[in-house]
């Protein structure tokens, strides 16, 4: 029975990742084998796993591998959800970046560099940044700048730099930069004083004009990409070592504070809930959680994380999503600072999910492709979508029921000051917006297991299971 490649690793010659009745395996072609077997003799994949910065793999049975020019068959230890850069905060990039660098720096001690430095090969494994790509790393070309040098400013530095300077949102351009952000484009939107800062004027801006200076010539990628000047003597050790150093430096120095904004604060505001309320919600929440028992949860509108900690504290691998910047990096912030390593906060907007991207569409999933979890959790969500977003409330049920086969889902009425605050700025074109409304399309979906009012509120919360569920 043949193994099913996994789209997003086809790029590499060195080998590829692929599935076998469920489990992940990945071929190490014979062209690698020298690199696959320093990286384990070097004592390199010993430290760097010992640090937790590369996820651990197992040797498999060679006559696994679907590729007829198979040296090794390794089974490395799954993510608990894959995820990519443009669903991450900035706190989760910059994590991303310095690992990336300490990660080169312990490669270098034994002896080994890093080929690439695509944000791509960075997951996020119990709360922390790791590497998944074990066929990354070669051994130290003595005398030559590192070839990842320029991917790295690219995938991490420059939209770093972005988001600090411009926008957190600007994050989003890794969709359609799927190579990283041109080093020419960020800084023709970075500010001025940006150049004040001498590590970003080096990696970046004096980066950027050579690259545009030496782009004809063969030797690019070789020599401009390595720095600001073209390089005719050897670049020695120590160099590579202060080029890393400087690196970091750089990352460690851009900071950017979430700002406080309507929906970091959404849980302080007394027209949301009464204190009694939202502790009755929180109670009920947990009840629900553990009725339905589930190993995965998508907690959708997740704001900073409140509900995805019960879901954690019940056990369950929980995915936070929210579309605002600032809330999902408060949360991420908050979880590391809690030591919560079973909660994966992204940014998300539902009503423009992550789309199928890269080559033939096959390169980044989906969200549905990554789904569904065991439950969903859509509290004080349902409104935003159907009179926000003018999404059918079947249509709300649909993807709910798409995604997941437990649901914790809140109504909110239509005399709750959130909607009025909806309706305000618009005409109310949603009759079938009621309590009644919303049972009838989420009944032709799911069974309604449980309904309870939230005190002081008006708001209800139910318990479903999707209809013919096991």
């Amino acid at each position: 029975m043949s193994g099913v490649g996994v789209a997003g690793s086809f790029r590499d010659p060195s080998g590829f990742v692929f599935t076998r009745e469920g489990t992940l395996y990945r071929q190490v072609n014979r062209v690698f084998a020298d690199q696959f077997e320093l990286l384990h003799s070097s004592g390199l994949y010993d430290a760097l796993t010992g640090e937790g910065l590369v996820v651990r793999h197992e040797e498999a049975d060679l006559s696994l591998a679907p590729g007829p020019d198979a040296y090794r068959v390794i089974r490395p230890k799954r993510v608990g959800f894959v995820s990519y850069p443009y669903e991450w905060s900035f706190s989760q990039l910059k994590d991303a970046a310095l690992a990336t660098l300490r990660i080169q720096s312990v490669a270098m001690e034994h002896g080994m560099s890093l080929r690439d430095a695509s944000a791509y090969n960075i997951q996020f494994d119990g709360g922390r940044a790791v590497l998944i790509d074990t066929l990354s790393f070669e051994k130290l070309r003595e005398g030559q700048p590192w070839i990842a040098y320029g991917q790295f400013c690219q995938h991490f530095l420059a939209p770093l730099a972005l988001m600090r300077y411009r926008d957190p949102r600007l994050g989003q351009l890794a969709r359609v930069q799927l190579d990283g952000v041109p080093l020419d484009m960020a800084a023709g939107l970075l500010p001025f004083r940006s150049r004040l800062r001498p590590a970003l004027l080096l990696h970046l801006f004096l980066h950027a004009r050579s690259q545009r200076r030496h782009a004809g010539e063969a030797t690019a990628a070789g020599s401009s990409e390595q720095g600001p000047a073209k390089r005719t003597r050897p670049f020695s050790r120590q160099a590579f070592v202060g080029l890393i150093q400087s690196l970091e430096g750089a990352i460690r120095k851009l900071r950017w504070d979430p700002p406080t904004s309507v929906w970091s604060a959404y849980y302080d505001e007394a027209d949301s809930y009464s204190q009694q309320g939202l502790a009755h919600k929180q109670r009920l929440v947990g009840e629900f959680v553990r009725q339905a028992s589930p190993q995965t949860v998508w907690d959708l509108g997740a704001n900073t994380g409140m509900f995805s900690r019960i879901a954690a504290a019940e056990g369950a691998r929980t995915v936070a999503f929210d579309f605002d910047p600032a809330t999902v990096d408060i949360c991420y912030r908050k979880l590391a600072e809690e030591k919560v390593k079973n909660v994966h906060p992204l940014i998300l907007d539902l009503t423009n999910p992550s789309p199928a991207i890269g080559w033939e569409n096959r390169e980044r999933m989906t969200l549905a492709e990554r789904g569904p979890a065991d439950m969903a959790l859509a509290l004080a969500l349902v409104h935003h979508l159907a009179i926000a977003n003018n999404v059918p409330l079947q249509g709300v049920a649909g993807f709910f029921r798409a995604s997941c086969t437990w649901l914790a889902v809140e109504f909110v009425p239509k005399s709750d000051p959130k909607v009025q605050m909806l309706l305000a700025a618009r005409e109310d074109v949603f009759p079938g917006y009621t309590r009644e409304g919303f049972e009838e399309a989420f009944a032709e979906r799911f069974e309604i297991l449980r309904t309870e009012p939230i005190p002081d509120s008006g708001r209800m919360l139910y318990l479903m299971r999707a209809q013919n569920a096991a």
